[in-house]
């Protein structure tokens, strides 16, 4: 009994996650109440209150729900014994295919395009946040990639993530204006790869 409990409090925290996503995606997350969305799931205030302490708070829940930090893509990916810079291309090519699944693709178009500064939510922190997050993970690769000789001379590693990381931001922004425009992972992927071979020691002539 008590495990049918459990099931269903979870049940209705993911259907007050769902009416979250929906609602601030249309309304935007300012202008969007508790109680709003308590009424799109069919549920009662008191049931937001039980799971989440304020807005802020569910917001970061459903925040959580889509992100997945650059060594948990590379793990999923299969990519851990992988040389530094195919261990990129992979984590990469994990990414971009999770962002063209709709539930990923409307949260952070809620987070880039629908969020304002207000109460206890910075969309400005949270996206330095990520960034940060990504940028550490890059760098590590790129300095590894260095330390084994696999970048061409003169390619400083801090330039070379910077560099990567600047490329697929802009690409995600201007994806996330016109989603149906591109596939990202397509675009981005040929993006990766050209980046990768630029920087990236002729393995050939270095043996």
């Amino acid at each position: 009994m008590a495990r049918r409990t459990k099931a269903e409090a979870e049940a209705t925290r993911e259907a007050l996650l769902d009416a979250a996503e929906e609602v601030f995606f249309d309304n935007g997350v300012a202008r969007t109440s508790l109680e709003q969305i308590a009424r799109h799931a069919g549920l009662t205030r008191g049931a937001v209150y039980w799971h989440f302490k304020n807005k802020a708070d569910l917001f970061r829940a459903m925040l959580d729900r889509v992100r997945m930090p650059f060594e948990a893509l590379v793990a999923e990916a299969g990519a851990v014994h992988a040389s530094p810079l195919e261990t990129v291309r992979l984590g990469f090519q994990e990414s971009l295919l999770r962002l063209e699944q709709p539930r990923r693709r409307r949260v952070l178009a809620i987070l880039i395009h629908r969020c304002e500064f207000f109460d206890d939510i910075d969309p400005c922190a949270i996206q330095a946040e990520m960034a940060g997050e990504c940028l550490d993970a890059l760098g590590g690769y790129f300095a590894e990639a260095h330390r084994l000789g696999l970048l061409k001379e003169g390619v400083d590693p801090e330039i070379a993530t910077r560099l990567l990381q600047a490329i697929l931001s802009g690409l995600f922004h201007d994806w996330l204006r016109d989603p149906d425009a591109y596939s990202i992972h397509a675009r981005g992927m040929a993006l990766v790869d050209a980046q990768l071979a630029l920087i990236g020691r002729d393995q050939t002539e270095a043996a």
